[in-house]
């Protein structure tokens, strides 16, 4: 699995007009977007590992001597968002080849399992919907950009 992590001060997701997951996050909280993707050998043991990577990764602003904490430390919100373009194939050409990723019917289960994963850690968690054409909107802080692969 992979993830892009995003440290933001607000995020939503959008479709068809309507929002379907956003972070509520007051003046000066931080949050987490992360884009998530899944590939052909994924797992529910990749999913567990995932989510705990994205709870307990140091890459919130603290206060005082704590200078970098992670969402576990500041219960920060995070919003999860499927995105099979992360496994794109840009190798060959100008057209991406999308083989990498997993069909739906085996990363919508895995994505999921992240989401269930995360909020068993205490998490809060929005999410986007699978499968739909989304309008992803954040303020990424700092800005922090990461990828996670396990």
């Amino acid at each position: 699995m992979r993830a892009v992590l995003q440290r933001v001060s607000s995020a939503s997701v959008t479709v068809d007009d309507e929002v379907v997951g956003e972070l509520h996050l007051p003046d000066g909280r931080l949050g987490i977007v992360a884009l998530i993707g899944v590939t052909h050998d994924d797992d529910a043991q990749g999913a567990r590992k995932l989510a705990d990577k994205i709870w307990r990764l140091r890459i919130l602003d603290g206060e005082g001597d704590r200078r970098e904490v992670s969402a576990a430390d500041v219960d920060a919100p995070i919003l999860v968002i499927s995105q099979f373009t992360l496994y794109a194939n840009t190798d060959k050409g100008r057209r991406p080849s999308w083989n990498a990723a997993a069909p739906g019917p085996v990363a919508e289960p895995l994505v999921d399992a992240v989401v269930a994963e995360l909020r068993a850690l205490g998490a809060t968690v929005a999410t986007g919907q699978f499968g739909a054409h989304m309008h992803v909107e954040l303020v990424n802080d700092g800005p922090v950009t990461m990828i996670v692969d396990v």
